[in-house]
């Protein structure tokens, strides 16, 4: 993989990946920039967050789980001194459908946290992550099942 970052000025820079596309970083007006683009560790947590997802939505459906919606929420905390690293992550898997299996679910959880996803792979042995999920019926909106996924041992 190859990407390029070009600087355009202040703090504000284009990058573009092997793929083709772009995107633009950027840092706030205090720290010298124009708050123009998301912020490189945003990027990192958004990494997360599309890895993992893409993972579970294809384990899901390959289960032939009804989805209509789904989304992964990310609260990564940060170190209060430099270099800011993340110290801990929970990371909420939230999926609505019509009779969604609570077992599809974690199983497609364990499987992008220990075999498909590289960010997590990678992150995990940077820092801690929580992994909990929560499964909506798609007709009444309501929550009907909630957990957290763990590594066994």
């Amino acid at each position: 993989m190859d990407v390029t970052l070009n600087w355009k000025g202040s703090m504000t820079f284009g990058g573009a990946a092997d793929s083709g596309h772009s995107l633009q970083m950027d840092t706030d007006v205090s720290s010298g920039g124009r708050d123009t683009g998301a912020r490189p560790m945003e990027l990192i947590a958004l990494g997360l967050a599309g890895c993992t997802a893409m993972d579970v939505v294809s384990i899901l459906e390959k289960k032939r789980q009804a989805l209509t919606a789904f989304q992964v929420k990310v609260h990564a905390k940060r170190a209060s001194e430099h270099p800011k690293v993340f110290t801990c992550a929970i990371i909420e898997y939230l999926v609505t459908g019509h009779n969604v299996d609570e077992t599809a679910v974690v199983r497609a959880v364990e499987l992008s946290a220990t075999k498909y996803c590289p960010a997590s792979a990678m992150l995990s042995k940077a820092f801690p992550m929580e992994l909990h999920y929560q499964i909506y019926d798609e007709g009444s909106r309501k929550l009907v099942k909630k957990g957290m996924w763990q590594p066994a041992g």
